[in-house]
C-alpha cells in the first residue's frame, strides 16, 4: 500500500470515484464554457466588423448566450456534486477516526488537546484536498488539452505557445509553490496541535496553575503557539501572492508572444484576422484553467502534514482485537481464573506481569495488593480488555477471555477504573451510560447500593443535578461512588475495582472502601489496591510485587506468616 499521505487521503474517496469523475466532467464543461465564451465572442466581434448578413451572426449570438448560461449552471452542478462527495467521504473518515478512538489506544498515546486538533482540523483536511486539490488539476488537464488542440488547429505556433504557457503556469509554478509550502505546511499542522494542547492544558489546569503562580507561563505557551500560526499564515499569504503574480506573468508573456506571431502571420497572409482574434482571446481566457493551481499546490504541504497526523491515529496498532472464531459467552457461575499471565510494553522492557496466577471464585471478593509499579493496573487493563496478554490465559468459567468478542467480554467483566471519568452532564445521564434504558427506580437502587442516594436526595434537582466539568461539583468520594453506581447498574458478572481509594483522604478512603465492599457483597469482585484499608473483609488476598505474586491467603493467614503483608501491617501500626 502507498504510504504517501496525499495518495492515502485520495484513496479514502475511492467508494465515490464515480461522483468525483462526474464532478471533473462538469468542472471541465464549466471552465470550457468560460473559455469558449470569450473565443466565440472574439469570433462574433471580429466577424461583425466585416458587416456580414445578420443571419451569419445569429448562431454565434445564440451560442454566446448559451455558453454564458451553461457556464454558471455547470459550475453550480460541479460544486454540488464534488462537495456532496467530499462531505460524504469526510463523514466516513470521521466515523473511522471515532471508531479508532473508541479502541482507546490513540487516546492513551496522544495528548488530549493534540488529539482534538487531529480529530477536527486534520480530519477536515481530507475535504480540503478532495475539493481543492483533486478536481482543479484534473479539470485543468482535460480543458487545457482541449483548448490547446483547438488553438493549434487554428494557428499552430499560437497553440504551441499556449501549451508552453499553460505548462509553465499549471505545472512549473505549482511545483515551485508546493516546494516552498512544504515546510510552512508542516509547521502549521504542528502549531495547531500545540495551540490546542496548550489551550486545553491551561483551561483544565487553571486552578493548579493559579495556585502555583504558573498561569503566566501557560498563557505564554498559548501566545507562542498562536504567534507561530500567524507567522505561517503570513508565509502562506506570500506564497499565494507569488502564485498570482507568476500566473499573471505567464499569461502576459503568452498573450504578447501570440499577438506578435499572429500579427506577423496576418501580415504574411497565412492567418486570417478572424482566427487571429479567436486565438489571442482564447489564449487570454485559457489561463483561467490553471489560475487555482498555485494556491492548491501551496496548501499541499499543510494537507500532507495533516494527513500524516490523521494516519498516525488511524494506524495506531490495536492492543486488542476480536477473535476470528468467537466463543459463546459462558452462562455458568462467574469464576475468573488467571494462569501464567505475562505482559510487557516493549521487547526491551521488563515484564510488567511475570507468571501471575489468580483465582476469583463465584460470589467472592478477592484483593490484589501491592506497591506502585507492581503491575496491578496492567492486570486491570488485561481483565477489562484494554490489551491482550503476551502469554498465559485469563479464563471466565473455563473460556479464554481472548476468545470472546471484546464488547461482550467488557459487558461481563467491567468495573471502576483508577481514575473514573465523570461527564459534564447530569447525574442521571452519567448513570445511564451503563444502561441507557434504565428507569429512575433502577438509578436510585444503584445509588443506594453505592451509598450515594442520601447525598443525591439532598440536592435540589436530584438526578437532574449538573455535576460540572469532570464532576467538579462532586467530592472525590462522591465521584468514586457515582462510578461504582454506574458499574453496578451495568450488572457485570465480575466487578473489577482498580485503586478505588486513590487521591482520597484517610477518612474518605475508609468510608469508600466500606461502601464498596458492602455494595459488592455476594458478587464476584476483584479489588486492586495499594491500600491495606478494609482487607480484613475480603475472602482472599494476593500480594504482588514487580509483576509476581509474592504470597496469597486470607487476611489472618497472611498476618500469621512472615512476609510483605505482615511487614506492611506492622509498619502501618507504627505509623
Amino acid at each position: 500500500m502507498n504510504r504517501e499521505p496525499l495518495w492515502r487521503m485520495i484513496a479514502l474517496a475511492r467508494p465515490r470515484g464515480a461522483r468525483f469523475a462526474l464532478g471533473v466532467l462538469l468542472g471541465a464543461l464549466a471552465t470550457g464554457s468560460g473559455v469558449a465564451l470569450l473565443g466565440v465572442a472574439a469570433w462574433l466581434i471580429s466577424t461583425a466588423a466585416q458587416h456580414p448578413p445578420i443571419t451569419a451572426l445569429s448562431v454565434a449570438v445564440v451560442a454566446t448566450r448559451a455558453l454564458g448560461v451553461s457556464r454558471g449552471v455547470m459550475r453550480y452542478l460541479e460544486r454540488l456534486v464534488t462537495h456532496d462527495a467530499a462531505f460524504r467521504t469526510l463523514a466516513d473518515v470521521r466515523v473511522r477516526v471515532y471508531e479508532r478512538l473508541a479502541r482507546t489506544e490513540p487516546v492513551r498515546r496522544f495528548r488530549s488537546g493534540d488529539l482534538v486538533s487531529r480529530l477536527v482540523s486534520d480530519t477536515d483536511a481530507t475535504q480540503d484536498l478532495l475539493v481543492r486539490g483533486l478536481t482543479p488539476p484534473l479539470v485543468g488537464i482535460v480543458t487545457g488539452g482541449a483548448v490547446v488542440a483547438v488553438c493549434t488547429a487554428l494557428f499552430a505556433p499560437g497553440g504551441l505557445l499556449l501549451a508552453a504557457g499553460l505548462l509553465s503556469a499549471g505545472v512549473a509554478v505549482p511545483l515551485a509553490a508546493a516546494a516552498l509550502g512544504r515546510g510552512p505546511g508542516r509547521r502549521l499542522a504542528r502549531a495547531r496541535g500545540d495551540l490546542s494542547t496548550s489551550l486545553v492544558d491551561a483551561l483544565h489546569g487553571a486552578p493548579d496553575l493559579i495556585a502555583y503562580g504558573a498561569m503566566d507561563r501557560a498563557v505564554r505557551r498559548v501566545e507562542e503557539a498562536d504567534a507561530e500560526i500567524t507567522r505561517v499564515a503570513r508565509r502562506d499569504a506570500a506564497l499565494l501572492g507569488f502564485g498570482e503574480g507568476a500566473i499573471a506573468l505567464a499569461t502576459g508573456l503568452t498573450v504578447w508572444a501570440t499577438l506578435l506571431l499572429g500579427v506577423a502571420a496576418v501580415s504574411e497572409g497565412t492567418l486570417g484576422p478572424v482566427p487571429f482574434a479567436v486565438v489571442v482571446l482564447t489564449a487570454l481566457a485559457a489561463f483561467e484553467i490553471v489560475s487555482p493551481l498555485p494556491a492548491v499546490a501551496a496548501r499541499l504541504g499543510a494537507v500532507r502534514a495533516s494527513g500524516e497526523r490523521l494516519f498516525d491515529v488511524l494506524d495506531t496498532p490495536a492492543s486488542v482485537s476480536d477473535p476470528a472464531d468467537p466463543a459463546p459467552l459462558p452462562d455458568g457461575p462467574a469464576r475468573l481464573r488467571v494462569r501464567g499471565l505475562r505482559v510487557r510494553y516493549g521487547a526491551d522492557e521488563p515484564w510488567a506481569l511475570d507468571g501471575v496466577d489468580i483465582d476469583v471464585p463465584p460470589g467472592r471478593t478477592v484483593a490484589v495488593l501491592g506497591p506502585s509499579g507492581a503491575g496491578k493496573s496492567t492486570l486491570a487493563a488485561i481483565l477489562l480488555r484494554f490489551r491482550d496478554p503476551d502469554s498465559g490465559t485469563v479464563e471466565l468459567d473455563g473460556t479464554d477471555l481472548t476468545r470472546l468478542p471484546v464488547d461482550e467480554a467488557r459487558r461481563v467483566i467491567t468495573g471502576v477504573p483508577q481514575d473514573p471519568h465523570v461527564f459534564t452532564s447530569t447525574l442521571r445521564e452519567n448513570l445511564r451510560l451503563a444502561r441507557p434504558g434504565a428507569g429512575d427506580g433502577e438509578l436510585w437502587e444503584a445509588l443506594r447500593r453505592a451509598r450515594l442516594a442520601d447525598d443525591v436526595e439532598a440536592m435540589p434537582e436530584g438526578l437532574d443535578t449538573e455535576v460540572g466539568s469532570h464532576g467538579a461539583r462532586l467530592s472525590g468520594g462522591m465521584r468514586r461512588r457515582l462510578a461504582l453506581a454506574r458499574a453496578l447498574l451495568a450488572a457485570p458478572r465480575v466487578l473489577v475495582l482498580d485503586e478505588p481509594t486513590t487521591h482520597l483522604d484517610p477518612d474518605a478512603r475508609d468510608a469508600v472502601v466500606t461502601d464498596l465492599l458492602d455494595a459488592t457483597e455476594g458478587r464476584s469482585t476483584l479489588l486492586i489496591t495499594h491500600d491495606l484499608a478494609g482487607l480484613e473483609r475480603v475472602d482472599h488476598i494476593y500480594v504482588v510485587s514487580e509483576g509476581r505474586v509474592l504470597q496469597h491467603g486470607s487476611h489472618e493467614e497472611l498476618l500469621s506468616r512472615a512476609g510483605w503483608y505482615r511487614d506492611a501491617h506492622a509498619l502501618l501500626r507504627r505509623g
